[in-house]
This record gives structure tokens, C-alpha cells and sequence, in this order.
């Protein structure tokens, strides 16, 4: 059975992080970093990518609190959810992101990555984060509802 396309993004107010699932729809590969201004090409930008992978599905980063409850942030997120649904006409769906910035320089900076070069790049690190996460979370939910009820 073909796995759902996926992309992920890791949403900033200047730049977006994208990954996109591998062709088979079963690993996350850092793709892009977009620039969030202008709006109209940010979203161009969305489409695109979507269309070229063919995805069925965009998750986006919810920027939570450290105490699990949603800020401005997270409402500027789910704004745009709701805005590349009726737009793009795809699912939307979203994955606490907590960390995962971090999460990406810690990464980055094992690999022996610069600031300079790490700059560039820790945005899409950030968004395939989000994706392993989400596919992770994906599978497991599967995995549980394979077991039978007694």
C-alpha cells in the first residue's frame, strides 16, 4: 500500500523550513528554505512544492509553550493551517514542535557545521525533525490500533 506524500514546514516569521517524505512516503529529507515575505509567493512557493512531490498532506510545526498551552505563535500557525486548506485545497495537519530548533543545532553542530553554513540550513534540519516526528507518531498510532481490543 503507497504511503500518503508529505511536507513538513518549520514556520519563522522570516524564512520557512520545508521536508518533504522520500518518494515511498517513509523517511523525512530536508528540502527548502523559503522566505515567508511576500505572502502571495510564500504560498506560491507551498503549491509548487506540493504539486512537484505530489503531497496529500502539509503538517506544520505548532509552536507550543514549554507548558503545553498555545501563544501568538501558535495562533499565527493555525491561522495558516487553515488558510493552505481552503487555499491549496490539501489536509492540514499540525505537530508540536517544541524544541525542535534546538533539536537541529544540536545536530548541525555534531556534524561539524558552522554558523554560517548551519544558518542556512537549520530550518529545513528543524522541519524534517518535525516530519520524523509526526511519521513516527503516524506509525505508532497505526501500530496501536493493529492490536486487537479484548
Amino acid at each position: 500500500m503507497p504511503k500518503t506524500r508529505i511536507i513538513a514546514l518549520d514556520v519563522g516569521e522570516k524564512r520557512v523550513g520545508v521536508a518533504a517524505t522520500d518518494p515511498l512516503g517513509l523517511t523525512a529529507q530536508p528540502l527548502a528554505v523559503i522566505q515567508r515575505k511576500p505572502h502571495g509567493l510564500f504560498l506560491e512557493a507551498v503549491s509548487r512544492m506540493a504539486d512537484e512531490r505530489k503531497a496529500e498532506l502539509i503538517v506544520l510545526g505548532l509552536p507550543r509553550r514549554s507548558d503545553g498551552t498555545m501563544g501568538p505563535e501558535a495562533q499565527r500557525v493555525l491561522s495558516l493551517a487553515h488558510e493552505l486548506r481552503t487555499r491549496l485545497g490539501l489536509s492540514v495537519d499540525t505537530y508540536d514542535e517544541r524544541m525542535t530548533t534546538a533539536m537541529a543545532d544540536r545536530v548541525l553542530d555534531q556534524a561539524g557545521l558552522g554558523h554560517r553554513e548551519r544558518r542556512e540550513v537549520v530550518d529545513k534540519t528543524a522541519a524534517a525533525i518535525i516530519l520524523d516526528g509526526y511519521l513516527a507518531k503516524r506509525e505508532n498510532s497505526a501500530d496501536l490500533d493493529a492490536i486487537p481490543k479484548p
